[in-house]
């Protein structure tokens, strides 16, 4: 087993990570932007870990991309397509919401609005994080909703 392929299970069972800490971090934050709770440090550091996580993510994939020269893909052909524009678009774009969104968080005062900042901009970044694995989907018929079949 090479890199490449070490490289590329390690991308895909991260994943599951990612998306844990970011539906935990979501739940987190509308619970607590709606019920009115302080922000805690725990909260803070759920974000951190769910930004870090991300960012780690976004790496292995970069790697990916131009060890495996998906940037040379086909882009008449839906699954050339995929991988060599709208996988690395989609995914790029979350992690600058999940980064800003913690960011921005930060600058308040106001628990609430810590909460409600981190709850509109980590949705948004699952949002397309979802509409990226709908688009796999669509591209390459032998994936699953949650991977390889």
């Amino acid at each position: 087993m090479g890199l490449s392929e070490i490289l590329k299970s390690a991308h895909s069972g991260w994943r599951y990570i990612v998306m844990l800490l970011l539906l935990a971090a979501i739940v987190t934050a509308v619970s607590g932007w709606l019920g009115k709770k302080p922000y805690t440090e725990g909260n803070r550091k759920l974000n951190v870990f769910t930004l870090i996580s991300a960012h780690i993510q976004f790496l292995m994939g970069l790697i990916l991309y131009f060890m495996n020269s998906w940037y040379k893909a086909d882009s008449s052909i839906a699954l050339g397509r995929y991988w060599k524009m709208e996988h690395i678009s989609m995914m790029i774009f979350a992690v600058i919401l999940i980064t800003v969104g913690n960011a921005r968080s930060k600058r308040f005062d106001s628990a609430q609005q810590k909460h409600k900042t981190i709850a509109i901009y980590f949705t948004l970044a699952a949002v397309i994080v979802i509409g990226a694995i709908i688009a796999m989907v669509s591209a390459d018929p032998s994936r699953s909703f949650w991977g390889v079949s």
